[in-house]
């Protein structure tokens, strides 16, 4: 069973959410909250395996909210945004957010991401990771990393790396390096525990603050 908690400011749309997830083979829904700090409070006390979260919500955003969860439990965040919100995807990514999803998302979408996220895999397909990044790389924030966090990561690995951040799938990754699906995940799965990232969207992160790759280079 897959334990899901919902926050978001308004009530009724936390109540059609927990409806929608209560009636899915598989999926339970262990709470709701109206602001982050309920949300940070409730994913401590419930240890949920997925929380839905929105971005904007008072007394505390969805962002820190999402930060402050991440750093302190294994509770994997679906971020529930808006076109005109997309100012925030690198911050939440930064984060430590796994995915994304509008809040118009049809409701076969949203219980699929749902399982995706709690799958351990990351809500970043490729035509939304491109837009993604369109967005978050015309507000750059300072880098806090250095080039010499990739020492331990081989070339090739940095190739695929820098695919990823691109958007590309690892279908696409392994045409483009004329090497087999196996290999790139292989080497997905290597970025991974070398540099310590939760999912895909944390290298994305990884890519850019390390200067591997620049807007103009994408």
């Amino acid at each position: 069973m897959i334990r899901v908690v919902v926050a978001d400011d308004q009530a009724l749309l936390r109540g059609s959410f927990r409806m929608l997830i209560d009636t899915a083979d598989g999926l339970q829904t262990v709470g709701e909250a109206g602001n982050g700090i309920e949300a940070i409070e409730l994913v401590r006390r419930e240890q949920p395996d997925v929380a839905l979260m929105d971005v904007r919500m008072p007394e505390m955003d969805g962002i820190e909210a999402t930060r402050q969860i991440c750093a302190s439990t294994n509770t994997r965040v679906l971020m529930l945004t808006t076109f005109d919100l997309d100012s925030y995807v690198y911050g939440a990514l930064r984060a430590g957010a796994s995915g994304f999803l509008l809040k118009d998302t049809p409701p076969a979408d949203l219980l699929s991401a749902i399982r995706i996220i709690a799958a351990g895999e990351s809500l970043l397909a490729p035509t939304v990771t491109r837009r993604l990044i369109a967005e978050f790389t015309s507000r750059p924030e300072p880098a806090n990393a250095t080039a010499r966090e990739l020492d331990g990561v081989t070339d090739r690995e940095r190739e695929v790396l820098a695919l990823i951040a691109r958007g590309l799938s690892n279908t696409e990754i392994a045409d483009h390096l004329h090497v087999g699906l196996a290999t790139v995940k292989t080497h997905v799965s290597r970025l991974l525990s070398k540099l310590q990232a939760r999912d895909r969207a944390q290298l994305v992160i990884v890519a850019y603050e390390t200067a591997l790759i620049t807007p103009s280079t994408k």
